[in-house]
Order: C-alpha cells, then structure tokens, then sequence
C-alpha cells in the first residue's frame, strides 16, 4: 500500500512537472489521430494508384521515387509546376519507407498532418500572449486543441494545409519580434521561413509584404530597418530561387511559383453556378480534359486562363456576383440550399452556423481589440482579409480557409473573455449598487 501510495504521488509530481503545452499538443494530437479510422474514403478512394481524392500531391511524390522528377499530378509522365515542391517531396519520404499508396503510408501521412496541426498549439500560444496576454493565450491553445476543424481536416485531408497554417503562424509569431529587434539572425529566419512556406503553397507570399510593415515600428523606434529587410528578403529569394530556376529551365519561360491558375479560373469560371467549382470538368475526371492535358501543360493553362478570361469579358455582372458569393462562401459556409447542391454537399446546413458564427466571434473580437491593441488588429485584420483574395476571383475550397482558423480562434477567444470579463464587471458593479441602497435605507 505504501509503495503504491508513494508510485502515485511520484507519477503526479513528474505529471505537474510537465508544461502544459506539452498536454496540449499531445491531447490534440490523441484526437485528430483517433478520428484517421473512422475516415471511410481515405482508404477506399487513395488505395487508387491513378488517384481519387485529392491526392495529386500523392501522384507527383510517385514520379519523384519513379526518377520523373517532379512530374504531373494527374497520372501522366510529362515534367509538371502544378504543385509546389516541399508536400511532395515530404509524401515521397513517406512512400519511400511504408510504400507506394499503401494504407501504412497513408496513414502515416495523415498522422504527419495530424501532429503538425497539433503543434500549432504552440505558436498560438505564444503569439496570443504576446497580443492579448496569458490568459486568452491559455484558452486559444486549449480552443486549438479541441477546435472541430482542426481535428477533422487534418485527419481527412492529406494536403499542404496543416503544414502551410504552421508555418503561418509562426511568421507572425516573428513578425510581433520583429517589430523591436533589428537582430539580424531574426529576419533572416523569418525570410527563410517565409520561402519555405511559398514553397508549400504560394498563396502565401500575399502575406509576406505585409508582415514585413513589422520595419515601421522599428523605423519609428529609431532603430536600424534597410539592413534587415534586405536580409529577410534575400533569405527568402535565396529559398525560393533553386525552385523557380528549375520551372525556368524545364518550361523555358519564367513561371511565379506555379502555373495551374489557367485552370483555377476556369474551373471556378465557366458558367457553371451551382457548386463552388467544377469537379467534373477537370482532368482527374474528365477524360476529355486530360488528353488536353497531355499534350502540353504549359499550353493547356495557357488555353484555359484564355477560356476563363473570355467568359469573365462576356459575362462581368455574372463574375461579380460569383466573387462575392464565392466570398460569402468562404467566410460562412453558405452557398446555395438548391437540392442539387446540397445532394453533393450535405453537410454544408449543419456547418453554415458554426463557420459564421467563427467569423462574427472573430470580427467582434477585431472591434473589440482595436482601443487595446491597434497594431495587432492591424496584423490580424490584414492577414485575415488578403490571405482569402485570390479565391474570391477564382474558386474556393474549404481547405482554403483553414490556416485562418488559428486566428479566428485567437480572436474568438479574446471576444469571450472581454465580454466575460465586462459582464462580472456589470455585476460587480450592480451588486455595488445595491448593497449600497440597503445601507442608505
């Protein structure tokens, strides 16, 4: 009995003794792991050597073992810049050890993605405290821990997405250091990170500007700024150069990062309304499409950003209205309660109220913040409204608001406990009140 007694009070001290982020990333991680059985298409559909779901990565990672390089995604030989380099390559690490579309290597990649969506925990915390102190930092971790999107998206959706949310978070996380350090080592590794992210999906470079407005306080603190910007952006030329001199020298023509935006206008831009995007008419399923393909990617895309282009110019008001409900979309889940849709999206009802009420609890929480902190609401606000632009003029995919999520919850959690705090405020004051008409009478 003592020995039992003495072996539980060990285990408790050494449990204590263990930082609580570390039971943070670890409960979020037991999580998002558990849910990866219960992910019925993931090894029905990606067992599929010519891929099924969302595993173009998958297929560019099989060319690079096959000694293709970085071929297509879409199941033929030909050289590829579709997808960026660095998701791929960790994929074909993981095909390497377990196996081509095996179910271990599956799994194994989707607990990758599992562990990095936990480890933003971290960074969450440490930015949020930095923001809005310890307190809302606490619960912002512990809200990523058990945030219902975190848990899902990176148990059933192998993509760059979980890796490219932690990478963004930890640019901002620099970003606030950023702004009283001209330490140079500091830039350099935020324009490093910077590349590295834009390598695993440039959509975020649309950021980077932005975070560097990080020089003005230093400028206005009268501390050296020239110097380190222009570390911070070679750093991040240097990273990004090695993959766009290969895109140069493989298609002989200079190509920004990736060249499928021909097809990400048309997809989302041919006339077809009643989904966000035409599944249907791409070349993982459309035989037509692919043999397009086939002959040439560069002069596929090419073809289609003409297409798209010609029917935005003949149809404006058409293009309008789909940016702003592609932009409604995005930010509430709504997009249509046709039939038709909702026999291809039947979730989207049960989802619209909790992915507005995010964005209201998150804007609330900008309004709320702006007295206390204006440069972070700033930081916050800018990241929020530029990252999702590009997807308002051509297509969105729910995956794509993810990485804003992390501050979304941020924001959520500070509207929480500001208004939880100013309403024991009321209370106090109240029972003041009233305790003191008690005493005059």
């Amino acid at each position: 009995g003592r020995f039992l007694l003495r072996l539980s009070t060990l285990i408790r001290s050494r449990l204590r003794a263990v930082p609580v982020l570390v039971w943070m990333v670890l409960l979020a991680l037991a999580l998002r792991v558990a849910v990866i059985p219960f992910n019925s298409f993931l090894f029905e559909d990606l067992m599929d050597a010519n891929h099924i779901h969302a595993w173009e990565q998958g297929n560019v990672a099989r060319a690079l073992l096959a000694g293709h390089g970085f071929g297509s995604p879409f199941v033929s030989n030909q050289p590829s810049a579709i997808m960026p380099p660095v998701y791929p390559l960790i994929v074909a690490v993981f095909f390497r050890l377990f196996g081509i579309h095996t179910a271990q290597s599956i799994f194994a990649i989707h607990a990758f993605d599992c562990l990095t969506n936990a480890l933003a925990c971290i960074p969450i915390f440490l930015m949020a405290g930095r923001s809005f102190g310890e307190r809302v930092a606490l619960w912002a971790a512990w809200g990523w821990a058990l945030f219902p999107n975190g848990i899902y998206f990176s148990a059933a959706w192998a993509w760059s997405t979980h890796l490219l949310l932690l990478c963004l978070l930890w640019l901002l996380y620099l970003a606030q250091r950023m702004e009283g350090s001209a330490r140079l080592g500091l830039w350099a590794g935020f324009g490093l990170l910077a590349g590295f992210a834009a390598l695993t999906e440039p959509s975020i470079i649309v950021v980077i500007p932005f975070l560097l407005l990080a020089v003005w306080r230093l400028a206005h603190a009268g501390k050296r700024w020239l110097l380190p910007v222009v570390v911070a952006s070679l750093a991040l030329a240097a990273t990004i150069s090695p993959w766009l001199i290969r895109v140069a020298m493989v298609f002989h023509r200079f190509i920004p990062m990736r060249d499928s935006m021909g097809l990400e206008m048309w997809m989302g831009n041919n006339g077809n309304d009643l989904h966000w995007t035409s599944d249907a008419k791409h070349p993982l399923h459309d035989a037509g499409e692919l043999a397009a393909y086939n002959a040439g990617e560069v002069a596929y895309m090419d073809h289609k950003a003409q297409q798209a282009k010609a029917y935005i110019h003949d149809h404006p008001r058409w293009y309008a209205w789909m940016c702003a409900r592609r932009a409604v979309y995005l930010w509430t889940g709504y997009w249509s309660f046709d039939s038709r849709y909702l026999a291809m999206e039947p979730t989207d009802p049960e989802n619209i109220p909790f992915a507005a009420g995010m964005t209201l609890l998150g804007l609330l929480g900008l309004f709320l913040a702006w007295r206390q902190q204006p440069f972070e609401v700033i930081r916050y606000a800018g990241v929020l409204f530029l990252f999702p632009l590009m997807y308002y003029f051509a297509h969105p995919e729910p995956y794509h608001m993810r990485p804003l999520d992390l501050l979304l919850v941020i924001l959520a959690c500070f509207t929480v406990f500001t208004l939880r705090g100013r309403a024991r405020e009321r209370g106090l004051q109240a029972s003041t009140s009233s305790s003191k008409r008690i005493s005059s009478t």
